[in-house]
């Protein structure tokens, strides 16, 4: 009898001692932190609005494959986004009267900067399907995810979650993005201050594989380069007499001002020819044979001459790293509804 009494009182100890200890762990985590719901990062819409990406993807390759130019557009505007106040969709802006005009009436970006009409046909269809949930500065990233894929069949999974910024002003454009007499060493300094390294802007520069330009751009090279030398001896003379023929020499600010592809070689096909171009003393802007004829990136050049593949996957990696240049997420900036104005 006694016995029984002692191993009742032991199992009443025990669940006394299980109780305290259950309830001291369901205190312990009532005050733990939840874990915080992701707001940048890959599949990002993927319960908000599944068929977002697809979208957006159909929406490009309908437009490049009316016209191939659009995704040099899309790839040159993203850039353009990202390089001013971060990937914030500021660059899709419209002016609004008695205010700083806005970036894209820049006259670096108004009226080269093309594509505008495909992030508004991604936008209306997604505003149908998902109102107020895909940003517009998610759009043009995937936009130009997509360009990169049906110009040279590069493919990479993008992060989303960008929110929408409120400003933008055509002040900062200049300030921010690299003009087109720039050397290497200013490339460097100007990426560099946007959290890109040499060899990031080295391979971002494998844009120019497509895309196009004015001859305003580079007609500095051809007529009157210096006191020594009236063209730049940089530039290969046959590549040169073709550009004069596409670009005769400025007489007026009025004149006609032609436009010429940046790719001599694959002027459609986003790949490492721009490079080879480099090599053989092709390079269009002043910017772009820079990359061959400094010491600082020459051997990154010749790297991408070799190794195309290779210059794909960096390509890839780099506009992911781009594509997240002070991103606003959680609860900064805001989804618009209509990507040219703020809400």
């Amino acid at each position: 009898m006694n016995s029984f009494k002692g191993s009742k009182f032991v199992m009443l100890a025990l669940l006394f001692c299980l109780i305290l200890s259950l309830s001291v762990f369901a205190e312990a985590n009532k005050h733990k932190p939840k874990p915080k719901k992701s707001t940048f990062g890959v599949g990002f819409y993927k319960r908000s609005c599944p068929a977002a990406e697809a979208i957006i993807r159909k929406a490009v390759f309908k437009a490049v494959l009316m016209n191939p130019g659009t995704a040099a557009g899309i790839i040159r505007m993203h850039f353009h986004d990202c390089f001013i106040r971060g990937c914030d969709g500021s660059v899709l802006l419209d002016s609004v009267r008695g205010k700083e005009t806005a970036e894209k009436d820049s006259p670096i970006n108004n009226p080269s900067l093309r594509g505008f009409e495909v992030i508004d046909e991604a936008k209306a269809l997604l505003e149908k399907l998902c109102p107020r949930t895909v940003s517009c500065a998610d759009i043009l990233a995937f936009a130009a995810r997509d360009s990169a894929l049906f110009a040279g069949g590069i493919s990479y999974a993008l992060p989303g979650g960008r929110r929408d910024g409120r400003v933008s002003l055509s002040s900062e454009v200049i300030q921010n993005l690299p003009p087109p007499f720039f050397n290497a060493q200013q490339l460097q300094d100007n990426f560099k201050r946007k959290g890109l390294s040499l060899d990031e802007m080295v391979t971002l520069s494998g844009a120019h594989s497509i895309g196009r330009t004015h001859c305003s751009s580079f007609s500095n090279r051809l007529y009157g380069f210096n006191a020594t030398h009236p063209q730049d001896p940089s530039l290969d003379p046959r590549y040169a007499s073709f550009l004069k023929n596409k670009c005769p020499r400025p007489i007026s600010d009025t004149q006609v001002d032609p436009i010429v592809n940046l790719d001599i070689s694959t002027p459609n096909r986003l790949d490492n020819k721009y490079y080879l171009n480099l090599k053989n003393h092709k390079g269009l802007l002043t910017s772009d044979q820079t990359l061959f004829e400094s010491p600082l990136t020459s051997k990154l050049v010749f790297n991408n001459v070799k190794y195309g593949s290779t210059w794909a996957r960096k390509f890839a990696a780099a506009m992911v790293h781009m594509g997240s240049i002070e991103v606003l997420t959680g609860n900064k900036g805001e989804i618009r509804k209509n990507c040219h104005f703020v809400n």
